[in-house]
């Protein structure tokens, strides 16, 4: 099981371009935690791990275990951010692979994603995450095959072709 609590989609330089939350968070804890994760992430040499511990006693209430943990990659100029929390069940070779997953379907769907086409095509975007993650943080669907067929109804629904054209 993944049990992301978010992934935060940002540029090199520290503005978030898609976020998406799984987790039951207050607002003020989502400002404190985006901002820690990015600060966190961008002061990353490229040596070292991907995967950061982080202790969230000053961000949440006491309803929620403090330990948690940041697992990012770059692509590019873009770096996709999964918060999890601490536990043994949890598999980070698993969320790093999903991450990749998610990154190989934006790039067939976009030909070469880059963070422009995030930028201007956003809707699209949260397609692909939703269609790729369930709303509690899981892996919905696996096969990008699947999901890119799914995305391109919804664009011809979109672009008024009418639903006979889609069922035909």
């Amino acid at each position: 099981m993944l049990d992301l609590q978010y992934m935060i989609l940002l540029s090199k330089t520290g503005k978030v371009r898609c976020i998406r939350w799984f987790g039951e968070y207050t607002s003020r804890e989502k400002q404190i935690l985006s901002k820690d994760v990015i600060d966190l992430v961008l002061s990353r040499n490229t040596k070292e791990s991907n995967i950061i511990e982080y202790d969230m006693t000053s961000v949440t209430s006491n309803k929620r275990p403090n330990g948690h943990r940041v697992m990012y990659k770059r692509y590019a100029s873009l770096y996709f951010v999964a918060g999890i929390d601490d536990s043994d069940t949890c598999n980070e070779l698993l969320i790093l692979e999903s991450i990749h997953r998610f990154v190989e379907t934006l790039d067939k769907y976009f030909g070469n994603v880059c963070e422009l086409d995030i930028i201007y095509n956003f809707q699209q975007c949260y397609y692909i995450m939703l269609e790729t993650f369930s709303s509690n943080g899981n892996l919905l669907e696996s096969s990008k095959k699947k999901i890119l067929q799914d995305i391109r109804i919804m664009d011809q629904l979109e672009n008024s072709e009418g639903i006979n054209h889609i069922l035909n």
